[in-house]
């Protein structure tokens, strides 16, 4: 990164930094390299990645619902697929970064559509950054059991694997845990799915879904207490943008004084109006790539659910995530000592784009993701948090129903709210 790009970056939020960052490293490695990959199949993204890192494969009797996790990236879900090998994967994947073979010193961006991250990111609590480090890109790093460090497999079927990991982090403020963590993913069967959603199966609708079963265990001596700091599951999955694409997220309604703001949206600045629509039940957000902009949703105001719909290849993606009725303790991840460290989001939404004029981003790819409460755990005690991600492919009358029933309204309102 150059004096230019640092001035310009080092007043702006935490997302933009590590977005920056991150497209910074790649861009260097790989010579101003980075474009937008041509449409590939679920086959030609997996018989890529299997030449670069093991994989597990899940299946439906049929093959037509696949999902491909890679065991050696923490378990992530690279992409999923619901029409075989020959059909779409709905999964980003940073081709780029993944074929060089080098790793990168702050972050790796390997991509995938359900990976499992731990929180906070800043403020006094942040795993992130060294106990009196500055809160800047040079000593912001991505600790290595959630970047890099291989995780083990310890049980696996034709619809399942699990993942595990024992590891150490230390907070900013000096706090160490003892952690060992453990992940499933589980693909769903339709007449599960179906069942998820609350509507009765349409006709003519593929669909694939797998759920993350995610879980940190204090294996340590000490009990994490909000004094010291707590940690928070954090799952984040990437997908392919459109122009055509449009991010839902359904709200609570009710005053500020008692749900707090709507929506957080100003951590790059301002969203034109023509991106972002806020009513009173619903958050619309472009999914199209070409725009760096990202939203939050505070616990009172989460639902516990959110999606998006492409309506040029007529994909319906829903994502469900555990939340526990009446917490509000979430990480705050703010790049700053912060007043109140325990009032982040329980989702979060991110559209990619070129970090500044005349710049490329970063894939391009947008991002639905979850978080779980603050984990004040005792010695042996456990949080667990599900992450449910459902893709629908079919007519727009087909995927209708269940686009008014999960996310609140129909797809002819997604699609003419941001026009």
């Amino acid at each position: 990164m150059n004096v230019r790009h640092f001035l310009y970056f080092k007043n702006h939020s935490l997302t933009m930094k590590i977005r920056f960052l991150a497209l910074a490293a790649t861009t260097a490695l790989l010579g101003n390299a980075i474009t937008c990959a041509a449409a590939t199949t679920f086959g030609e993204d997996t018989e890529f990645l299997g030449k670069h890192t093991e994989l597990v494969m899940l299946s439906d009797a049929l093959g037509r619902a696949k999902v491909v996790v890679a065991p050696s990236w923490q378990g992530r879900v690279m992409t999923s697929t619901a029409g075989g090998d020959g059909g779409a994967g709905f999964g980003w994947i940073n081709r780029e970064l993944i074929a060089s073979g080098k790793l990168q010193e702050h972050i790796n961006v390997f991509g995938g559509e359900d990976r499992m991250w731990l929180g906070p990111e800043g403020g006094q609590f942040s795993i992130f950054f060294a106990k009196g480090a500055t809160f800047d890109l040079q000593h912001w790093f991505t600790p290595k059991a959630i970047d890099t460090m291989p995780w083990s497999v310890t049980s696996k079927s034709s619809d399942r694997v699990k993942v595990a990991a024992e590891f150490a982090l230390t907070n900013f403020s000096g706090t160490s845990f003892e952690i060992k963590a453990e992940r499933e993913v589980r693909l769903l069967s339709t007449e599960t799915v179906w069942k998820k959603l609350g509507v009765s199966p349409v006709a003519g609708v593929d669909l694939v879904a797998y759920e993350s079963d995610n879980k940190i265990i204090n294996v340590g001596k000490d009990t994490w207490k909000k004094e010291t700091g707590l940690l928070s599951v954090w799952i984040l999955g990437m997908f392919n943008p459109s122009a055509k694409t449009t991010i839902v997220v359904p709200i609570k309604s009710g005053p500020e004084f008692r749900l707090g703001t709507k929506v957080t949206s100003d951590y790059f600045g301002d969203i034109p109006p023509e991106r972002l629509k806020v009513t009173d039940d619903v958050v619309y957000l472009s999914a199209d790539g070409n725009f760096r902009s990202k939203i939050g949703i505070n616990p009172k105001r989460s639902k516990g659910v959110l999606g998006s719909y492409d309506a040029k290849n007529k994909v319906l993606t829903i994502v469900q995530f555990t939340q526990p009725e009446g917490v509000t303790d979430y990480v705050n991840s703010l790049w700053k000592i912060q007043g109140n460290p325990f009032g982040g989001d329980a989702a979060n939404s991110y559209n990619d784009g070129p970090p500044a004029p005349g710049a490329k981003p970063l894939g391009p790819f947008y991002e639905l993701e979850s978080s779980s409460p603050a984990a004040a755990l005792g010695p042996g005690q456990s949080l667990s948090h599900v992450h449910r991600t459902i893709h629908l492919r079919g007519s727009a009358s087909g995927l209708d129903a269940v686009a008014r029933k999960e996310l609140g309204v129909s797809l002819a309102d997604i699609q003419s709210k941001l026009k």
